[in-house]
């Protein structure tokens, strides 16, 4: 009976991989539980103070303040700006993310090239390229068109040096074997360079994220008839901060499903080049 025992409780005892696994997988809700309550505090906190009158909520607004606005906007209309700031954002960062990366690869093959490039290529990304509103609305058009270009011109250049810097950290000695064996530059690119720097790309598209929404709204608080910077605009021109506040609390929302949709990409790349 003691035998029976002792083999049951054996054979229900768990492995050191699934224990190992089970307090991964427990951390992993243990944060994401704190920072739900962060954030539920927060909120807390921030009604409490302007229900209190410790804050003025004229200036400052509050949860239920940016509820009832919301609700107060014909739907259609919160979505019709909601979908221009996103396509335009989305757009941008697709298009900057795509070129950069062909750019970054063209420098990486010609080192010449990229020796010639580099100094304009770091004063370009000092620039501020709130400075060059003013020329883009003139080439482009006080459109759409000019808010793409204002988060392209954002994101452009961080891609190119971050992707860029990955390429050439590559270990110069499996280059020299590859050549050794006859493989081309091609197959140097997509063999080792690039499963090498996918990390570095996952990232890039991270820092993307963030900067083709200050593009985005950046572009619009210049020149915008429609879209989330243009209520921002609009909110505070008439002092409408339960308007301006809403607006910020949606783009919050927004950047997360993007970053989200970012980490999705990132969970494909462990399963397709290992750990990231």
């Amino acid at each position: 009976m003691k035998t029976k025992e002792t083999t049951v409780r054996t054979a229900r005892k768990k492995t050191p991989r699934e224990v190992y696994l089970a307090k991964r997988r427990n951390r992993k809700i243990i944060v994401i539980a704190v920072q739900i309550g962060l954030l539920l505090a927060l909120f807390g906190i921030w009604e409490l103070a302007a229900a209190t009158g410790f804050i003025d909520s004229f200036i400052t607004s509050c949860p239920s303040r940016i509820i009832a606005t919301l609700s107060s906007i014909d739907a259609a209309d919160l979505f019709k700006h909601i979908g221009y700031t996103l396509l335009e954002c989305v757009v941008g960062f697709i298009v900057a993310s795509v070129l950069g990366i062909a750019i970054a690869i063209l420098l990486w093959r010609f080192t010449t090239l990229r020796k010639v490039l580099e100094p304009y290529i770091v004063v370009l990304n000092a620039l501020p390229k709130i400075a060059l509103g003013p020329i883009i609305i003139i080439w482009v058009g006080a459109g759409a068109q000019a808010i793409i270009v204002m988060t392209f011109l954002i994101c452009i250049i961080v891609t190119v040096i971050s992707v860029l810097n990955g390429f050439t950290a590559v270990d110069e000695g499996k280059i020299l074997l590859m050549q050794s064996m006859g493989a081309t530059r091609l197959q140097i690119l997509t063999k080792l360079i690039i499963p090498a720097n996918v990390p570095t790309l996952v990232n890039m598209l991270k820092i993307n994220v963030g900067l083709a929404w200050v593009g985005t709204i950046m572009g619009e608080y210049l020149v915008s008839t429609a879209g989330l910077g243009y209520l921002i605009i609009y909110g505070s021109q008439v002092f409408k901060m339960d308007l301006v506040m809403a607006s910020t609390v949606i783009l919050c929302i927004l950047a997360t499903l993007m970053y989200l949709a970012v980490a999705g990409v990132e969970k494909l790349t462990k399963k397709r080049y290992g750990a990231v």
